[in-house]
């Protein structure tokens, strides 16, 4: 089984715009982090490897970022330390924030897609967090749907 994961963002300008200069330019070295990053298996990204380039939302402001990854702590590695880290506690600064969940996981037998990815999102925000749709802080495990136990050392209460 595979972890799905996909965050959408608002960002608070166009991506070509001064104040997301800092994001903009993270986006590659960050990148390239999580593809060599321990239990990374795909991530969504054009042909030529652009990842801002997916718009698959009627609001084509949003972008989105979605992988794959061998379980919720490998993810939970990559997404709470380094660099990756770092842009996330600037995140105020680049995006807007968002009243609903923008970020989902699920397990899936293969690489999710798009349409998917936009389904469980929605499925979290009308039922909460099940094995179907959850979140960092309520996961699920792959097999049996139950909630693993918060106090593991990966998890991030945020």
């Amino acid at each position: 089984m595979l972890l799905a994961q996909l965050n959408i963002a608002l960002p608070v300008a166009p991506l070509t715009e001064p104040e997301l200069a800092g994001f903009v330019e993270a986006l590659e070295p960050v990148n390239a982090l999580a593809d060599a990053a321990p239990g990374f298996v795909w991530r969504l990204q054009t042909e030529d490897g652009d990842a801002t380039a997916v718009r698959p939302y009627d609001d084509e402001r949003l972008i989105v970022n979605m992988s794959a990854w061998t379980s919720v702590e490998a993810l939970a590695a990559f997404v709470y330390s380094g660099p990756h880290r770092a842009i996330m506690a600037r995140r105020r600064e680049f995006f807007v924030p968002m009243r609903e969940a923008f970020q989902v996981l699920w397990w899936t037998e293969a690489p999710p897609t798009v349409d998917e990815a936009k389904a469980r999102l929605e499925h979290l925000r009308l039922h909460g967090p099940t094995a179907h749709a959850f979140s960092f802080r309520s996961p699920f495990p792959a097999l049996d749907g139950e909630s693993l136990r918060r106090d593991d050392e990966w998890f991030c209460p945020a």
